[in-house]
């Protein structure tokens, strides 16, 4: 469905029969490797070593195959209510809960990758029109990113963070909100940032998980738990980032395989899911095979696997290392996120008015999902304190 140039419009998510067929042909017909050459009983973090064991894929594929409802998920995404407009040229797809509160604030909600709207469904409802009438009330709005979802794919480069962000802030003026917050995680984190740092006018504050601090700062007068931070980040883009530097590089090669295989595709996913949470062996331990599938589907219906790995492209560490964020903003360190946790000295050279900082006992990179009732209430205590300190 093309999207309007200058409104907005209607939309309704609804795959074919035909494609959820496919899936299904491809996924019998899969072709898999011999199992991986370590092996630790379960459960033991160590049995991912060369990623993603073949008896966990080949359950998690039977399991798509043969029990997955993508029509539950697609009904739910049609509840919420979406919507589509172009912007740039680019049409780009929203999810638009209008909370009944007379005093609630518009909020943005921004994704990353490997996720997607789906992190952000079932939060929705109790953001917008929260059970305790002593919470804020938002009206939230949560786009897919360009190439991501329903968003259009771009057929030209230039589709960094900072154009980014400077559609959200255009997209939210179209729905009549011309001052807002905003929250975001990995790529949703980083375009927060950017909001609230080129668009005061605009942002009245954020929260986000996400908080790197400007490079070369010391590591002098830190605690033990910052300086543990800073090895865990100096580990990761080590040893654990060949996925991001292939796709900043060759995100077109990796493509070819992410929206061709359905199998190839949940492994290169499902493996992130698995390094990036809180457990110990396996990522549903705190998230459902249904939550992980919903978000898979999602790009292998919309056929974004090479698309939505050009983010890394366009942006890969390019975050301007002067830029600064003047409004207020809230912070929340999960201790099992991955190279986005600042020593809070590093943090305050960036953020110059943080307001609210969390680091809370349990809970990794997809918080929504892992702590999903915690991630809430946090959300919603640290806009409060946004709120306050704007007013």
């Amino acid at each position: 469905m093309p999207c309007p140039l200058s409104d907005v419009q209607a939309f309704e998510a609804h795959a074919t029969d035909a494609d959820l067929d496919d899936l299904r042909a491809r996924l019998d017909a899969a072709r898999l490797p011999e199992a991986e050459t370590v092996y630790h009983a379960a459960p033991d973090p160590h049995r991912w070593e060369q990623g993603v064991p073949l008896a966990d894929l080949v359950d998690l594929v039977n399991y798509w195959r043969t029990e997955y409802d993508w029509r539950s998920f697609e009904a739910r995404l049609n509840r919420i209510s979406q919507f589509c407009t172009t912007i740039d040229g680019l049409g780009i797809h929203f999810l638009h809960r209008r909370s009944a509160r007379s005093d609630a604030t518009p909020l943005i909600l921004t994704h990353g990758w490997p996720g997607s709207i789906a992190e952000f469904t079932h939060v929705i409802d109790e953001l917008a029109d929260p059970k305790n009438a002593d919470a804020p009330a938002f009206h939230v709005v949560v786009p897919s990113l360009p190439g991501f979802g329903y968003s259009d794919k771009p057929a030209t480069t230039g589709w960094g963070t900072d154009k980014i962000a400077a559609t959200w802030v255009e997209l939210m003026g179209r729905l009549g909100y011309s001052r807002f917050t905003a929250h975001g995680g990995d790529w949703g984190g980083v375009i927060t940032t950017i909001l609230g740092s080129r668009f005061p006018e605009h942002v009245i504050g954020i929260h986000t998980t996400f908080a790197e601090g400007p490079p070369g700062l010391s590591t002098k007068g830190l605690t033990a738990v910052e300086h543990k931070w800073v090895e865990e980040h100096h580990t990761f883009w080590t040893h654990h980032a060949a996925y991001a530097k292939q796709q900043a590089t060759r995100p077109q090669t990796i493509g070819y395989s992410l929206v061709d295989s359905p199998v190839g595709l949940l492994a290169w996913v499902l493996d992130k899911f698995a390094e990036w949470t809180d457990t110990e062996d396996s990522p549903f331990e705190t998230i459902s095979k249904n939550r992980v599938l919903d978000n898979v589907t999602l790009y292998w219906l919309t056929r974004t696997g090479a698309s939505s790995a050009r983010i890394y492209y366009e942006s890969h560490n390019s975050l301007d290392p002067d830029l600064r964020v003047d409004v207020p903003s809230a912070i929340t360190m999960y201790p099992r996120d991955i190279a986005s946790k600042a020593p809070r000295p590093w943090a305050q050279e960036r953020y110059r008015q943080i307001i609210r900082w969390r680091t809370p006992q349990s809970g990794g990179h997809f918080p929504s999902l892992e702590v999903p009732e915690y991630f809430v209430k946090d959300l919603q205590e640290g806009l409060t304190a946004v709120l306050a300190a704007w007013y």
